[in-house]
């Protein structure tokens, strides 16, 4: 029997939930699970509650008006037992919506008219509620349409049932009265209550996994891409004009992940990529992706800024000592090259199934085959990248170079940020490696 979660519930009685479980199935939803349990429970009130009105006719002898509740109380538990054994809903979804409609009309037509009965057919107003609480608001409309023809026919046989009426002394009249409006409202009342009360539950557990899913989105796509995509179902593509993209590869990891076992090599991109990851969120630039050991991130996207160049650069110098950091942590002599490029690009999302933000065009490959050609533990840069950065950052010049699908390039090794921004300088290139005699702390130095 499947049981219905504690959030629905709260803090009701143990039998009261025993109770509400009656019929329920693993592959029930929510929702259904929420509409079985009130149906019984509100069964089971209606049919205690008659208790009051076969035992007020029984007194006064009038046993036949006392032997229709109590056939509705013998009907009502037989229809709870079946569901119980069955779990047939549908039957007794309708099995209860008929009872609750018929019988108080019955019982009021044998009273001898609305005065006499105290206008018990009241309670048949709970068929076309109970039908809209359990079935639709569709379906509830036949049912009130039903309930409101059977108020008619009462009304038109009112004067001739009237005559025939049993003798009913005034007071119980009254008391009846009052006792099927109290009993009648607060049934309504509390089929209404404990119903909204589930629905608030079950949209506020909706409402955290909602904010869980918006979070994975968020780790897979732009806070103003994924925006784009819940509005409208449009194919996302963008020219940025002004984009700083970089990557960076871990030096030796292929060989690396022929010693270490599966969970440290992932534990260990694990550590390296979430540090990386806070880079970027503390820098304001956006990743990209992951492929192996290498690492994709770019600035002016998806919404642009003036600083792209800057913001990148600054993300560089501060991911090789954290590498550095990380790498010595483990006890590996690893280290990482980077290679960064400045330009126009393509960004979209492309995919249905595991989708992904990505970026293409020549800056894309560019800053790329930066960081292939790259020294181990440098940041390579393409002449744009140095142009627009040269007069707050220091760079050394390297010999140019034949890159693959671009031809001879000249690029640049960024040491770090310059302490005077009067006067760019370029460090003069050596011929005896790439030694770094710059001593400033705040500046990433290369091997």
């Amino acid at each position: 029997m499947s049981e219905v979660p504690r959030s629905v519930w709260g803090r009701l009685p143990s039998w009261v939930k025993s109770l509400s479980e009656i019929g329920g199935l693993p592959s029930d939803s929510e929702e259904l699970r929420v509409r079985k349990a009130v149906l019984v429970l509100s069964s089971t009130l209606m049919a205690t509650l008659s208790v009051v009105w076969v035992a007020t006719y029984a007194v006064l002898g009038l046993w036949v008006c006392a032997v229709i509740p109590f056939v509705y109380q013998v009907a009502s538990a037989a229809s709870i037992y079946t569901f119980a054994r069955t779990r047939r809903y549908l039957l007794f979804r309708r099995s209860q919506l008929w009872m609750s409609l018929l019988l108080p009309f019955v019982l009021q037509w044998s009273l001898g008219g609305f005065r006499t009965a105290s206008a018990v057919a009241l309670w048949g107003v709970t068929a076309p509620l109970g039908a809209l609480l359990y079935v639709g608001a569709r379906q509830a409309v036949p049912w009130f349409a039903a309930f409101v023809g059977l108020i008619a026919v009462s009304g038109a046989l009112d004067p001739v049932l009237s005559a025939g009426a049993p003798d009913v002394p005034g007071g119980v009249v009254v008391a009846l009265f009052a006792m099927n409006v109290l009993g009648v409202a607060m049934t309504v009342f509390a089929l209404l209550e404990y119903f909204v009360r589930a629905r608030e539950r079950a949209l506020a557990a909706l409402e955290i996994e909602r904010t869980k899913s918006e979070r994975l989105l968020l780790n897979v796509l732009p806070a103003p891409v994924a925006a784009r995509l819940k509005e409208r179902e449009e194919v996302i593509a963008d020219a940025c004009p002004r984009v700083t993209v970089l990557f960076a590869d871990i030096v030796g990891f292929t060989p690396l992940s022929e010693r270490l076992s599966a969970s440290d090599l992932v534990a260990l991109l694990d550590r390296v990529f979430a540090r990386w990851d806070q880079l970027a969120a503390d820098h304001g630039v956006e990743k990209i992706k992951t492929i192996g050991d290498a690492y994709m991130v770019a600035g002016g996207i998806p919404l642009p800024r003036a600083d792209h160049a800057e913001a990148i650069a600054d993300m560089a110098l501060a991911m090789g000592p954290e590498f550095a950091r990380l790498a010595s942590e483990s006890g590996h002599a690893l280290q990482v090259r980077m290679g960064i490029d400045t330009g126009p690009v393509i960004a979209g999302v492309i995919g249905r199934a595991k989708f992904i933000y990505d970026l293409w065009g020549d800056t894309v490959n560019t800053a790329s085959r930066m960081e292939s050609n790259a020294p181990p533990g440098a940041i390579q840069v393409t002449e744009r990248t140095f142009e627009r950065l040269r007069a707050l950052y220091e760079f050394r010049p390297r010999e140019t170079i034949d890159v693959k699908g671009k031809g001879p390039m000249k690029p640049y090794l960024l040491l770090g940020r310059r302490r005077d921004h009067r006067t760019p300088v370029v460090a003069p290139a050596t011929t005896t490696g790439l030694a770094n005699t710059l001593t400033s702390p705040d500046r990433y130095t290369p091997a």
